[in-house]
C-alpha cells in the first residue's frame, strides 16, 4: 500500500478537508504567546483569549445568519448532535416522546436516536425516494400530538442531496414542533441561513470547511420560542451552561477564520466546483454500466455518488487508491465493510449499495486533475472487467 500521499489526488473532501494555511496562521499564536484560558477573568491572558473566542463566535454566527450568543462550541458536529437530541428529549419529554428523523441521516443522528429509544423515545424514521428525498406528505402524516422534534439533515454527506429545509421547518412550526438540522456538509459550501430557513437548532463542524479537527458548534435559537436543552457535560457551567469544559481556543479561532473565508469565497468556490463536478459527471456517464445517483435532485456542488454495475466498490477503490483517494460512504462507518445505509434506503439493493463510491471535490483540487481522475477510474474498471 502506498502511504506517500504526494502523488495521490484527494477526492474525499466530504470526509474531511485540509486546514487552510490562512486558518493555520490565525491559530498559531494561540498555541504559544496567546495561550490564556478564555475562562480566566482576572488577567490579560484570559481576556485576550476570551476576546478571540468572542470574535470567532461572531464569525460563525455571521456565516449562518445567527446571533453571536446563539452559538455553543462543542468538540465537533457529533457532540453537537448528541447535545441537541438528548438535551431536547430530556427537557421536553413531559410534552411528548416522539421524534421524527430520516433513514438517511448521519450515524451521529441515527445512533443517538437508537440510544434515545432505549430511554423511552418513540422515533419515526422517514423513508426516502430514489433521489434521496423525503415525502412531505409522509412527514405530515407522521406527526402526532406527542411529537417534540423533527430532525432532517440539510444535505446528505454521501449523495449531496439537499432536502427542502424551509418547507420542512414550516411544517414543524405549523404544529408547534421544534426543527433541527445537521448542516455539517452544507455550512460553508452553500448558503445556510437559520433565520430565512426557520431553523431552531443546527449542528456543524469546522473540519468540513477547511478548519481544524475537533471543534464544532451548535446553534440554538434564543427567541420565539426560547429553547432549553438539558446539558450532557457538567463541570463549570461554560458556554452559558450548555456545555462545560475548557474552551479549545486555538481551534475556535481557526473555526472562526474558516467561516470568515467561507463567507467571502463560497460563491466563487461553489461555482468552480460545480463546473468541475459537471465535467467529471459528463465523462463518468460515458463509462458503460456506470450510474450516477440522484442525478436529477438538487445537490451540493462538490459531491458525486455512483456505482458501476457488477463492480464492488471496495475492490475498485483498491485498484486506484495509489492514484486517487475516494470513499465508499461515510468516514464514520468506513471501518466496517457494510453496504451504505443511505444507498440502501434509496434503492433497497445490496449490490448497488456495496458498489457505490463517493467522490467529493474541494478547494485545493486543481482543474487540471480531471483527466487523471477519469483515467484512473476508467482504467481500473477495465482492469477489473478483464479479470472477470
Amino acid at each position: 500500500m502506498n502511504t506517500n500521499t504526494d502523488s495521490i489526488i484527494y477526492l474525499d473532501y466530504a470526509a474531511t478537508t485540509p486546514t487552510d494555511p490562512r486558518v493555520v496562521d490565525e491559530m498559531l499564536p494561540y498555541f504559544t504567546n496567546k495561550f490564556g484560558n478564555a475562562a480566566s477573568r482576572t488577567h490579560a491572558f484570559g481576556w485576550e483569549a476570551e476576546e478571540a473566542v468572542k470574535t470567532a463566535r461572531h464569525q460563525i454566527a455571521t456565516l449562518i445568519g445567527a446571533k453571536t450568543e446563539e452559538i455553543t462550541f462543542t468538540s465537533g458536529a457529533t457532540e453537537a448532535i448528541n447535545l441537541a437530541l438528548k438535551g431536547i428529549f430530556e427537557n421536553y419529554r413531559h410534552k411528548g416522546n416522539h421524534i421524527i428523523t430520516v433513514s438517511t441521516e448521519h450515524k451521529a443522528v441515527l445512533d443517538t436516536c437508537t440510544y434515545l429509544e432505549s430511554k423511552g423515545a418513540d422515533i419515526t424514521y422517514l423513508a426516502v425516494d430514489k433521489d434521496g428525498l423525503i415525502d412531505l406528505k409522509e412527514l405530515q402524516l407522521a406527526i402526532t400530538e406527542r411529537t417534540i422534534l423533527i430532525s432532517v439533515m440539510f444535505a446528505n454527506n454521501e449523495t449531496g442531496v439537499i432536502q427542502p429545509i424551509g418547507e420542512i421547518a414550516k411544517i414543524a412550526h405549523d404544529h408547534n414542533i421544534l426543527f433541527m438540522t445537521d448542516a455539517t456538509q452544507a455550512v460553508g459550501k452553500i448558503m445556510v441561513n437559520v433565520e430565512l430557513d426557520n431553523i431552531d437548532i443546527l449542528a456543524c463542524s469546522a473540519h468540513k470547511l477547511y478548519g481544524p479537527n475537533g471543534i464544532g458548534a451548535l446553534f440554538v435559537k434564543s427567541q420565539f420560542p426560547r429553547i432549553k436543552l438539558i446539558p450532557q457535560m457538567h463541570g463549570g457551567g461554560h458556554e452559558r451552561g450548555f456545555r462545560s469544559g475548557t474552551l479549545n481556543t486555538p481551534a475556535i479561532v481557526g473555526f472562526g477564520k474558516a467561516c470568515e473565508l467561507a463567507l467571502g469565497e463560497m460563491k466563487a468556490e461553489s461555482e468552480r466546483l460545480m463546473v468541475l463536478k459537471n465535467k467529471i459527471e459528463e465523462k463518468l456517464k460515458l463509462i458503460d454500466g456506470l450510474i450516477i445517483h440522484a442525478e436529477e435532485a438538487l445537490k451540493l456542488p462538490h459531491i458525486i455518488n455512483f456505482h458501476v454495475q457488477g463492480i464492488d466498490a471496495e475492490a475498485l477503490i483498491i485498484q486506484f487508491r495509489d492514484r486517487i483517494a475516494v470513499s465508499s460512504g461515510s468516514a464514520c462507518t468506513s471501518l466496517e465493510v457494510l453496504p451504505s445505509h443511505v444507498i440502501m434506503a434509496m434503492y433497497n439493493d445490496e449490490e448497488i449499495a456495496y458498489g457505490s463510491i463517493r467522490i467529493s471535490l474541494g478547494r485545493f483540487l486543481k482543474n487540471s486533475s480531471i483527466d487523471a481522475i477519469i483515467s484512473s477510474i476508467t482504467s481500473s474498471i477495465d482492469t477489473m472487467r478483464m479479470a472477470y
